[in-house]
């Protein structure tokens, strides 16, 4: 496997700094604005009517600075940031919360455990293929584990290849996705997710999907989905 892309200079430099700019960039140009500032900060509002939902033991995928994690161990609740950044990992343990250097397609700890997992900030796009996430993920929670997913705020379905950019350097060209909230619903029934459960929120413009693991849901071996979405 090659080194993440979210490994690139410009996302390192951007959490060393604690700002941007910062934007995911296709190849026709168009540019989508990532929010390392609120990254970095606090939990806001609409972050706590997540941390309000989590339960038992939490798995923050994709955990960027670490601001969830930290919070949600401030609480006293186990949880567990992994991310493919080495800076984000850093940043998530000087704020106190627990990191792993590690893809959601790695090995990982109490895999088929986790009570909570989280995909928040645009983190459903990882790996390109939002059905391939939602199947891993289904296998790393509890047979009634929960997936808090934030969705694009607006009806989309798309899979790309971008690179991080800062305005001027760039870093090496990786797979990524957006969908929205219909989308994402779509994906997840086949991917062992009970959708018709989901529940919907949105506060402050961002989206929000709560969902249940579908009784039953077939167990894809990490393997077989790196196979499916060329990450091996």
């Amino acid at each position: 496997m090659t080194a993440p892309a979210w490994q690139a200079d410009p996302y390192t430099d951007a959490l060393r700094t604690g700002r941007g700019p910062l934007f995911l960039r296709r190849p026709d140009g168009w540019l989508l604005p990532l929010e390392v500032e609120r990254w970095c900060a606090d939990p806001d509002d609409a972050d706590q009517t997540v941390l309000e939902r989590c339960r038992g033991a939490v798995l923050d995928i994709g955990c960027g600075p670490g601001r969830l994690v930290a919070a949600l161990a401030a609480r006293g609740q186990p949880t567990l940031g992994i991310d493919v950044s080495p800076e984000a990992v850093a940043r998530t343990l000087r704020l106190g919360g627990s990191a792993l250097h590690r893809s959601v397609f790695d090995p990982l700890p109490l895999e088929g455990s986790w009570s909570t997992a989280l995909l928040m900030d645009g983190n459903i796009g990882i790996g390109g293929d939002p059905w391939v996430l939602l199947a891993r993920v289904a296998a790393l929670v509890a047979h009634d584990g929960v997936l808090l997913a934030e969705t694009a705020p607006h009806d989309v379905d798309e899979r790309v290849q971008v690179r991080v950019y800062d305005g001027s350097a760039q870093g090496s060209a990786f797979p990524w996705a957006r969908v929205g909230t219909p989308a994402l619903l779509d994906y997840a029934e086949s991917a062992g997710w009970a959708a018709d459960q989901a529940e919907l929120w949105t506060v402050a413009g961002r989206a929000f999907v709560a969902l249940r693991r579908a009784p039953g849901a077939l167990q894809n071996s990490p393997e077989s989905l790196r196979r499916r979405s060329g990450l091996m």
